[in-house]
């Protein structure tokens, strides 16, 4: 039997048995069509575990995405499956066969430009609610928290004469951020109106007494889910992608834009809270990478 023939009957197989929609039936296809390609000339029925591994590097070798090849990969231990089933093989060489592993994606960033037309777009809603959102964006650019820490802060957290902020963050480790004029000015601002933000006869005063930014939610405060919300309508009012906009991001372009003023790796990873440092060391591949874009658009050389 032809390996053209053998993959026919592993497709009617898939559509039949498994009930695989055309779209993945397609997607079969093309990866042993690519398969084949790749085995130059040889047959499914003899190629053993070498032959694959080899594939696969040169794959990597050539900039084929992991999680492509690693797609890939998966189609083909179902075919030989197949194989195995219909005994046209007594073995399975792509079983052993590791799952391409997955660079760690870069953070995405916002350019300074972007935040700065963020800030001046929020600057624009002078309601009690406006400032709330001023108020958060501040303190989650001045300090990068995670958006877990910001929604929960408490009243008692913004009360320091050094002008820090208390951060109780993950594992319950608390840590100490200092204030920017701006955040504190506008956290001064906010204190007086966040009770009008509040519904009429909402039996708020727990809440105003304990969370900065109260709400009637079941928590008492705002909620992460409409944080991450009010964020994606200011960024369409601001004319940039709602998808580039979240709180996660201000939270990687803090980081960058430290990096890339000169602050050490330790100071960093103290101002986020990692209790890892490797998870810090991240962002300055951000940084590296903006760096060699950097030279490469820049340099009179580099064209």
């Amino acid at each position: 039997m032809t390996d053209d023939y053998l993959i026919e009957l592993f497709l009617e197989m898939m559509s039949a048995e498994r009930g695989a929609s055309e779209n993945t039936l397609s997607a079969y296809q093309r990866d042993m069509r690519d398969w084949r390609l790749a085995i130059s000339g040889k047959s499914f029925l003899n190629l053993g575990t070498g032959h694959l591994e080899a594939v696969l590097a040169r794959w990597q070798r050539e900039g084929i995405a992991a999680s492509t090849a690693a797609r890939k990969l998966s189609t083909l231990k179902q075919f030989f499956l197949f194989l195995q089933t219909e005994e046209n093989r007594k073995d399975n060489p792509a079983n052993n066969l590791d799952r391409p592993k997955q660079g760690r994606p870069l953070p995405k960033v916002l350019s300074e430009a972007e935040v700065n037309q963020l800030f001046l777009t929020a600057e624009k809603d002078i309601t009690p609610k406006g400032i709330r959102l001023l108020c958060m964006l501040e303190i989650l650019y001045a300090g990068g928290l995670r958006v877990s820490e910001l929604v929960t802060l408490t009243v008692m957290s913004t009360n320091r004469r050094d002008n820090c902020l208390l951060i109780k963050g993950k594992g319950g480790h608390e840590r100490l951020l200092p204030l920017t004029k701006p955040a504190k000015k506008v956290i001064e601002k906010w204190i007086l109106v966040r009770e009008l933000t509040l519904p009429r006869g909402f039996n708020s005063n727990k809440y105003l007494d304990k969370f900065l930014f109260p709400s009637n939610s079941k928590s008492g405060h705002i909620t992460r889910e409409r944080f991450a919300q009010l964020l994606k309508i200011l960024a369409i009012a601001a004319g940039l992608d709602p998808y580039m906009v979240s709180p996660h991001i201000f939270r990687n372009s803090f980081a960058t834009y430290l990096f890339s003023n000169g602050a050490d790796l330790r100071s960093v990873q103290t101002l986020l809270g990692h209790s890892d440092i490797s998870t810090t060391q991240i962002y300055t591949h951000v940084l590296d990478k903006r760096m060699r874009e950097l030279v490469e658009s820049k340099h009179p050389l580099a064209k």
